[in-house]
């Protein structure tokens, strides 16, 4: 979208404007007393009690003054100069204001660090995918390219054998079908990042969905079965569907779901006999492209999809420790709302 920029025109400074005020309140006594004097022309000159009364009220005033400046547009001038901080010096410039004033504007503070920092996060996030999505598509179409190039310049005088032939061709095809895959994930990751909309999906419509599309997996769901979550149906589907995927490629049979609900949220534990998760691994699965089955057409981005499109509607995802073989995750999401 185009750069909101706000309209120029003249404003007047919150400092003028306090000084204004506080000044306009200081004349309206003087306004009287002189008012008072025109009335009962009972003296030329004002006593030295009035004079002083009017001296203490005008440093009176010019001190309200000084402490609102120092409080509000003090504090708000230190906030816009680390704004522009922060836009020229990025992550580094990120840190808290020497003095608020108010707690109305160390709360405007933390607000704006809080979303500086996302911001910040945000962008590195994307230049680091952008990276890992650049190599990931690199490799197979530079082994593409590299098999194309032998099958052109296959010499006549010494021709490549069929099996020859047949294997680079099988390896063009592989490759084709890992890169449609990563844009297949990068369809789903982009979804996921899209603005939320609402919607619910039924349990038991997820999982005739699952066993529709993986007949090779013994799923069942206990607990609270027949519960609605606050996801739309396509992103339900999309969620447990790469965790059916994943159990699938480790080589379970069995996938099992233990619902639960309160008040607020939907807890869905999803478990699998497949060959789980090592410890050198736990802490890493959930890092874009990390895989541990690479050669056998794994893209590392099921899980990182999971994450998003679960954090857009509010939810989350764990991995929980197992005893034993297969996984276990849990994913919580909240209760849909009346109007959903």
């Amino acid at each position: 979208m185009p750069a909101l920029k706000v309209r120029v025109k003249w404003r007047p400074r919150l400092a003028l404007i306090v000084y204004a005020v506080l000044l306009a309140v200081m004349a309206l006594p003087i306004l009287i007393v002189v008012w008072f004097r025109a009335v009962e022309a009972s003296s030329d000159r004002m006593a030295p009690a009035e004079i002083g009364a009017l001296a203490i009220v005008a440093i009176l005033t010019l001190g309200i003054a000084y402490v609102l400046t120092r409080t509000i547009t003090g504090p708000i001038d230190a906030l816009i100069a680390r704004t522009e901080e922060i836009a020229r010096g990025g992550k580094a410039a990120i840190r808290p204001l020497d003095s608020y004033g108010t707690r109305e504007i160390a709360l405007l503070s933390q607000s704006f660090l809080d979303l500086a920092g996302k911001l910040v996060d945000r962008t590195d996030y994307v230049r680091s995918f952008a990276a890992h999505v650049s190599h990931e598509l690199k490799s197979p179409l530079t082994a593409i390219r590299g098999a194309a190039e032998l099958l052109r310049d296959d010499d006549a005088e010494t021709p490549m054998t069929t099996a020859q032939r047949l294997h680079f061709l099988d390896n063009i095809v592989a490759d084709a079908v890992r890169l449609d895959a990563l844009l297949q994930r990068l369809r789903e990751l982009a979804q996921a990042e899209t603005p939320v909309n609402e919607g619910r999906s039924s349990v038991p419509s997820i999982m005739t969905s699952l066993r529709t599309h993986f007949p090779a997996l013994d799923i069942s769901a206990a607990g609270d079965a027949e519960i609605s979550i606050a996801l739309p149906n396509e992103a339900a589907v999309i969620v447990f569907a790469n965790l059916a995927e994943n159990a699938l490629q480790h080589g379970a049979t069995l996938l099992e779901f233990a619902i639960s609900a309160d008040d607020r949220n939907v807890v869905f534990l999803v478990r699998d006999d497949g060959s789980g998760i090592s410890e050198a691994n736990r802490e890493r699965i959930f890092q874009p492209f990390f895989s541990t089955r690479r050669e056998q057409g794994g893209t590392g981005m099921g899980l990182g999809i999971i994450r998003a499109m679960l954090s857009a509607h509010g939810g989350k995802i764990r991995l929980r420790p197992t005893v034993g073989a297969g996984a276990e995750f849990e994913i919580t999401l909240p209760v849909p709302s009346p109007r959903c």
